[in-house]
């Protein structure tokens, strides 16, 4: 069973930077897939970033790319995320989540992918 951890969150002002880490247990490094997601107050969840085994390729939501950077390190079996630049519209609550499955590319940017989440993390971008 894959068990998920986040943290990092906090209050930045706009233009800081924060570093979000998940700590995942019953994943391997030969098949998962783990993303995240951030929820605002009003708002549904939203696909931020994504990862999987055996591929190359990292996926972000438009309204993230090039600022922020999804990174694994299956030492340690943690997934962080590095958030530059930031902007109040960054606020929310972020979440972990992982599949013990490699899911399909096209699948990655939704939540039905995963089967494990996190607790949840929170982002508070001031202006």
């Amino acid at each position: 069973q894959v068990q998920l951890v986040d943290s990092g969150g906090g209050l930045v002002q706009a233009g800081g930077s924060l570093r979000l880490s998940c700590a995942a247990s019953g994943l391997t490094t030969s098949s998962f897939g783990m993303a995240w997601f951030r929820q605002a107050p009003g708002k549904d969840r939203e696909f931020v970033a994504a990862i999987r085994s055996g591929d190359p390729n990292i996926y972000y939501s438009d309204s993230v790319k090039g600022r922020f950077h999804i990174s694994r390190d299956n030492a340690k079996k943690t997934m962080d995320l590095q958030m530059n630049s930031l902007k109040p519209e960054d606020t929310a609550v972020y979440y972990c989540a992982g599949n013990s499955r490699r899911p399909i590319s096209s699948a990655l940017r939704g939540g039905a992918a995963y089967t494990s989440w996190g607790q949840g993390t929170q982002v508070t971008v001031s202006s």
